[in-house]
């Protein structure tokens, strides 16, 4: 995998020379990543549910390929790494990044539908792409690739009322690990990247902007730091050379009540 340079230049067939797919890329930290990636010469494949926002993301560059895809469907994803082979020749670099943050409840009133929604959506949709592009990554030359998980801080300690997605952001954690064992032998490397609190629509969601409960019942509003900056530490990761991985990176906002919290 060619990754020594901070800028992917083009190859000599016009191509850019390397090559990301990033999932749920029409909003948020994806939207962020494949821009952030394109404005570095990456030839990106954006994929996520809505073509619309896909197109919005990609903005009409020459190094995009849209490709709409639901990530929990096994045919969607194949056709989605097909069509990255087709146009680009190879993949380097996965970032997984769709997800939800799920219904929000204790154990005892979550229901199981909204529950395995979650799994479905977070870790079986994360799984099916890793699965993928372990595929391509194998078979091409030269062999290897990189694999980002994007985890969250709940994959270290949960919010409160958060069992749905702290349990799929755990199992995360256990796909990366894995996944970067079984790669060794194919120079297949995955990392995962755990962020809190980059501005993005799930803070709304959560309510950091106007009041985020909190594990002693009172609710704080917390800091929160550009998605700019959390689509910076993905491509630090994604840029690493071969010789190197960056197994776990931890990014939150500043003053945000992480450690310690509870």
């Amino acid at each position: 995998m060619n990754t020594t340079d901070s800028a992917a230049q083009p190859t000599d067939g016009g191509l850019p020379a390397r090559i990301a797919v990033v999932t749920g890329a029409g909003s948020g930290i994806g939207r962020a990543v494949a821009r952030l990636f394109l404005a570095e010469g990456w030839g990106v494949v954006l994929a996520g549910r809505r073509a619309a926002a896909l197109e919005e993301t990609a903005a009409g560059s020459p190094q995009a390929l849209v490709a709409p895809c639901d990530v929990t469907v096994p045919d969607d994803v194949a056709r989605l790494f097909a069509a990255a082979r087709e146009r680009f020749g190879r993949v380097d670099v996965l970032f997984n990044n769709a997800g939800i943050f799920g219904p929000s409840g204790a154990v005892d009133t979550v229901d199981a539908a909204g529950f395995e929604e979650t799994l479905r959506i977070n870790v079986t949709g994360s799984f099916l792409c890793a699965a993928e592009a372990v595929r391509v990554m194998k078979e091409q030359e030269p062999q290897g690739g990189r694999i980002i998980n994007n985890g969250s801080i709940s994959a270290h300690s949960p919010r409160p009322l958060s069992v749905a997605y702290t349990v799929s952001k755990h199992a995360i954690s256990g796909l990366t690990k894995s996944i970067e064992l079984d790669g060794r032998p194919f120079g297949i490397t995955c990392g995962q990247i755990d962020i809190g609190n980059t501005r993005t629509e799930i803070m709304d969601v959560i309510g950091v902007g106007d009041g985020a409960l909190q594990a002693d019942g009172s609710r704080k509003v917390e800091p929160m730091f550009p998605v700019e900056d959390a689509a910076r530490a993905v491509l630090l990761m994604a840029s690493m050379p071969p010789s190197a991985s960056v197994g776990s990176l931890l990014v939150t906002a500043a003053g945000m009540p992480f450690v310690g919290r509870g």
